[in-house]
């Protein structure tokens, strides 16, 4: 277990000096949300409640967090054209270790991304502001691990040159599905079934609820968090057997 922790550790540290040799990708997924979410803000926010900061700054956060996918997914993929991750998988190293290796490297950047977007959206709009940011943002933590999951699954089956595409399949799920841009009233009941049972809706109806007021526990906290965590406890299995065949086969 300690060399386990170890591994991991080490794997960890060496994502976050890959990351940080990469600046422009990190300023991309940090300026252009923060830009939608002023600029929809102060466009929109007159004329519809859709657009009031207390809707918009969490649903801004998990929107910013798909890009995770593909940010994760470009960092894996390029790490399996080298002979990095074969050389290291001969001597040992399990197919968990890189997956949470990877993962503790990119969360905080979710954590960054969480309280930039709150705090602007606090700055235009001082109403917001009260304990429920706190629990909003750890859970923001806990939705961005869905879309770090899936950049992990997409980086263990996708070279860097396909990674963009095969990830712009979660960046537009969340965008169309999330009913972050517009109001849900009057779709029909199948359309609405299938965002109910998907999880970006559910991860962006999370992290409002706590800005917004919980009125009911169970229907805005409890299962919308059942249903992320199931899909990203689904997703990481796949991505943890996905790496390590991949890994036997190179």
């Amino acid at each position: 277990m300690k060399n386990s922790f170890a591994r991991i550790a080490a794997l960890t540290k060496r994502g976050l000096k890959e990351i940080l040799r990469d600046p422009i990708s990190l300023i991309f997924m940090l300026a252009l949300p923060l830009v939608m979410e002023i600029t929809f803000y102060l466009i929109f926010h007159e004329m519809t409640s859709q657009f009031d900061m207390k809707y918009l700054a969490p649903g801004i956060v998990v929107f910013s967090q798909a890009f995770l996918t593909l940010f994760t997914g470009l960092l894996i993929a390029l790490d399996r054209s080298t002979s990095f991750l074969t050389r290291l998988y001969v001597t040992g190293t399990k197919s968990y270790h890189f997956i949470f290796g990877y993962t503790f490297s990119v969360l905080p950047i979710c954590f960054v991304q969480a309280v930039l977007f709150f705090a602007v959206g606090a700055v235009i709009d001082p109403s917001i502001i009260s304990v429920a940011l706190i629990p909003a943002i750890l859970l923001s933590v806990v939705t961005s691990l869905l879309f770090i999951g899936f950049g992990i699954l997409f980086g263990s089956v996708c070279n860097e040159k396909s990674i963009g595409g095969v990830s712009s399949i979660i960046i537009t799920g969340q965008s169309v599905l999330s009913a972050m841009w517009f109001p849900t009233e009057g779709m029909s009941g199948t359309i609405m079934t299938i965002m109910n049972v998907l999880p970006f809706k559910n991860a962006t109806n999370l992290i409002q609820n706590m800005i917004i007021g919980v009125s009911d526990a169970f229907k805005d906290v409890v299962l919308p968090l059942i249903i992320v965590l199931a899909y990203t406890i689904a997703v990481f299995t796949a991505a943890i057997l996905i790496f390590g065949k991949k890994m036997k086969d190179n």
